[in-house]
């Protein structure tokens, strides 16, 4: 006897995702970076597309096969891109906290989108500080940031445009009567 944990909808929807954030990724975050220096839209794809991912699933490992998956496509499509190891951890932090305060709560109107913010700015605030300690020039964060601690800060803010985006969409959906199971 065999027991899908992940139905077939279910890796459909992680794929999707993940292939949406690999391309975003790599086609507009470069431009977006290159003009303002601000690591706001990276966070704001990761946010929007784990909460669309968790949404969708309600399964414990989904919204980390959906960041593994969007790491691989990164690295195929912009193989010196290491930062984006920043956002796979945020991915499974992302998948273990919305799992601890239970996917019930994250259905909840107004608490769930609030605990779904509160999982976005945690998640995308820790890709911050991955990246910023562990990827980038230091002198560099120092001279335009400030340091680690401020570049989080923005990642962060990344992740609160992000979880509203996320948030919204998901309102949407449901509106409409669009369910995932």
């Amino acid at each position: 006897m065999t027991v899908s944990y992940l139905s077939s909808r279910d890796l459909s929807a992680i794929a999707l995702f993940a292939a949406l954030w690999g391309v975003l990724n790599w086609t507009v975050a470069p431009i977006f970076w290159r003009l303002t220096h601000l690591p706001i839209l990276c966070d704001m794809l990761a946010a929007s597309l784990l909460i669309l991912t968790v949404w969708w699933t309600r399964r414990l490992g989904a919204a980390t096969l959906m960041g593994l998956i969007a790491t691989v496509l990164n690295f195929l499509l912009r193989p010196g891109a290491l930062h984006f190891l920043g956002f796979t951890a945020a991915s499974i932090l992302f998948d273990v906290a919305a799992w601890a305060v239970g996917y019930g709560s994250l259905s909840r109107r107004g608490l769930g989108s609030a605990l779904l913010l509160v999982i976005s700015v945690a998640s995308t605030f820790v890709a911050g500080l991955i990246i910023g300690s562990l990827f980038m020039n230091p002198v560099f964060l120092a001279r335009r940031y400030g340091g680690v601690l401020f570049f989080a800060l923005l990642h962060a803010a990344g992740g609160v445009i992000g979880g509203l985006l996320g948030v919204a969409i998901v309102g949407g959906l449901e509106a409409r009567g669009v369910t995932p199971k």
